[in-house]
């Protein structure tokens, strides 16, 4: 971000993405002193690492995870910790202190549910670091203490350095120079949730700060089975609406395609061979 040009395209993006955001310069200035420090510092690393963080904290504006869930959505989303465990879930309705402390107790380095680190250490910054573990490592590498940390992830600069940490550490930018959004997303997610809302800032990112952005080509002719892995894997378990999108072809990803092939008078073997993709794709 050092040549005068791309700071100003760099600038216009931001003041168009968080239009109506009275912080949108805060962010752009935290921007340009932060990513260049972990070399996140050309038009497809920029793009990438705006369209990704953008994604996942709602346009830059979460902070710190929301654990304010009810009985019945703790009993859904975390069955293991709740319902299962035969922990009412009644009694951490509407407390996210209390809920942190149980879905995050002894692991990722924390204490048990009575020393608070579920709370301490849940997820801060537009990345959402979370666990003792990773805001120990996150701290040994800016220099500061965990307890620092835990307040430091939660502001723009802060949030910023947490996620190229992360970035770094996972070694995003090389997906970001191949143009590889199904790559830097699975890095970041574990599947593609979420991919088409990605790619659309990504490519928008691509265009104002002067780069471009074409579309990877898929060979329909090839033939993908349980067992396959890849990009057109995710595509047919999109069209199928599978979640996730992970591109794993997993006995659960056969089960469905079965049960297609099966209604559209196909051969309903689980293989997914070019008239398969014909008529699932197109």
């Amino acid at each position: 971000m050092a040549k005068e040009h791309f700071k100003f395209e760099f600038e216009e993006w931001m003041a168009e993405e968080l239009i109506h955001r009275d912080d949108w310069k805060d962010w752009y200035h935290a921007m340009c002193e932060i990513l260049p420090l972990w070399e996140v510092d050309t038009i497809e690393r920029v793009a990438g690492f705006v369209a990704q963080c953008g994604h996942e904290s709602a346009g830059f504006r979460v902070l710190s995870e929301n654990l304010n869930y009810s009985a019945k959505a703790l009993n859904t989303i975390f069955p293991k910790y709740f319902k299962r465990a035969g922990r009412d879930a009644n009694d951490y309705h509407r407390q996210p202190e209390k809920i942190a402390n149980v879905i995050y107790a002894s692991r990722m380095d924390n204490g048990n549910t009575a020393s608070g680190d579920g709370w301490r250490f849940r997820g801060g910054g537009i990345l959402q670091l979370t666990g003792r573990y990773n805001y120990t490592k996150f701290s040994e590498a800016v220099e500061m203490t965990p307890t620092d940390a835990v307040e430091y992830v939660r502001t723009k600069k802060g949030a910023l350095d947490s996620a190229c940490w992360f970035w770094d550490t996972n070694n995003i930018n090389k997906y970001c120079d191949n143009q590889d959004i199904v790559g830097m997303t699975k890095r970041i997610n574990g599947g593609t949730i979420g991919l088409e809302d990605r790619k659309k800032h990504y490519i928008h990112a691509l265009d104002v700060l002067g780069g471009g952005y074409e579309e990877p080509g898929t060979d329909y002719n090839q033939t993908v089975r349980k067992g396959s892995r890849g990009q057109l894997v995710a595509e047919v378990q999109e069209k199928l609406d599978i979640s996730p999108a992970d591109g794993i072809f997993g006995p659960g990803t056969e089960r469905v395609i079965k049960k297609w092939q099966k209604a559209k008078g196909l051969t309903a073997d689980g293989i997914v061979g070019p008239k398969t993709l014909g008529k699932l794709l197109g």
